[in-house]
C-alpha cells in the first residue's frame, strides 16, 4: 500500500494548517448552508464548511469572491450568506441552473450582496468585458475538475485538468486587488496502482506560471474530529472499491497563494528595504519574465 506520492524534484512548502472542516457531513452541509436539491451531484463541488472557513480566513465583509469553475456553486452560497459579493462562471450545462438556483435560494433567505453566475469559460476573464474586475477581487475559490473532461485512449484526466485550471489561474491573476489571496482545493487522486497522484508540485508549478507563489499549505479536513480520533466518511463504493487495498482519504488539498509580486513586496518590506516611487519604479522581472501588473501593484 502507497500513501505517499513521489515528487519529481524537491519543493520547499509552508508548514501544514489542518481546518476542522469535516464535523458535519457533506449532505447536513449542503443543509445548513440552504443549498437547493440537486447540488449534492456535483462530486467535485468544494464542501460549504471549507468554503466557509476560507472565506471567513482571507476576505472581509463586502469583498467579491470569484470562483472561476463554480459548479453547482457551493462557494456562491458560502459568499453570500457572509455578507461577500459572488460571481461565479461555468459552461457545464448541467451546473448553470442548479448554480443560479442556490444563489436565488441565498438572496431569498436574506443575503443582499450581488450575486451572479455567467455561463462563460474562464477565458472570458482575459476580455474586456471582465475589465471592471481587475484589481478588485478580493479571494479567487475554486477547485480541480476532473469528472467531466473528454476521454480517450491516451487521455489523462489528471493532466487535462490540470492544464485547464493552469490556464484559468492566469487569467484570474490579473484580478487579484493587491494583498488578496488565491486557494486551490483538491481532493486526492489515485494512480490505477493505489497510489496517490502528487497534484502539490503540479499545481504549485501551474500556479508559478501563472505569477503566483504559494504561502500556505493547509488540510482541510472530510472527517470527523472525536477528541483525538478522526472519524472517517467514505460512501460504499470507496470502501468496496476493487484492486490493492488503500487508506480511505479524511481531507482536501487547499493551496493558498498571493500574487508573485505582493510576496516579494512583503519580503523586501520585511527585511527592511525601501518601496520604490511611481517614478523610480520599474518593471520588475518575475518567474522569469515582464510582471503583467507592475503598475498597478507599484
Amino acid at each position: 500500500m502507497t500513501d505517499r506520492p513521489t515528487s519529481p524534484w524537491p519543493l520547499s512548502l509552508p508548514s501544514l494548517s489542518v481546518w476542522p472542516t469535516g464535523q458535519r457531513d457533506l449532505l447536513a452541509q449542503l443543509r445548513d448552508a440552504g443549498c437547493v436539491p440537486g447540488t449534492e451531484t456535483d462530486t467535485e463541488r468544494i464542501p460549504p464548511a471549507v468554503a466557509a472557513h476560507a472565506i471567513a480566513t482571507y476576505t472581509r465583509p463586502g469583498d467579491l469572491v470569484l470562483d472561476p469553475d463554480c459548479g453547482a456553486g457551493t462557494v456562491l452560497t458560502a459568499a453570500l450568506r457572509v455578507d461577500r459579493h459572488a460571481l461565479g462562471l461555468t459552461a457545464r450545462t448541467r451546473w448553470w441552473p442548479l448554480a443560479r438556483a442556490n444563489v436565488t435560494a441565498a438572496k431569498t433567505a436574506g443575503a443582499w450582496r450581488d450575486g451572479s453566475v455567467l455561463d462563460a469559460q474562464p477565458k472570458i476573464l482575459a476580455t474586456v468585458c471582465a475589465a471592471g474586475l481587475i484589481g478588485r477581487v478580493g479571494l479567487v475559490l475554486t477547485t480541480l475538475r476532473t469528472a467531466e473532461l473528454t476521454s480517450g485512449p491516451d487521455f489523462d484526466p489528471v493532466e487535462s485538468a490540470i492544464t485547464e485550471l493552469a490556464t484559468t489561474l492566469f487569467y484570474c491573476e490579473p484580478l487579484l486587488r493587491s494583498g488578496s489571496h488565491l486557494i486551490v482545493v483538491a481532493r486526492p487522486l489515485r494512480h490505477s496502482d493505489g497510489s496517490l497522484v502528487d497534484l502539490t508540485t503540479r499545481l504549485v508549478a501551474a500556479a508559478t506560471s501563472a505569477g503566483l507563489a504559494l504561502v500556505e499549505r493547509c488540510i482541510a479536513l472530510t472527517a470527523g474530529l472525536r477528541g483525538s480520533r478522526l472519524v472517517i466518511r467514505a460512501s460504499l463504493t470507496e470502501r468496496r472499491t476493487a484492486g490493492p487495498p488503500t487508506a480511505l482519504t479524511a481531507h482536501l488539498e487547499v493551496l493558498v497563494f498571493q500574487r508573485a509580486h505582493d510576496v516579494e513586496l512583503a519580503a523586501e518590506a520585511a527585511v527592511g528595504i525601501p518601496r520604490p516611487t511611481q517614478d523610480e519604479a520599474t518593471s520588475p522581472i518575475v518567474n522569469g519574465g515582464e510582471y503583467r501588473g507592475w503598475r498597478r501593484a507599484a
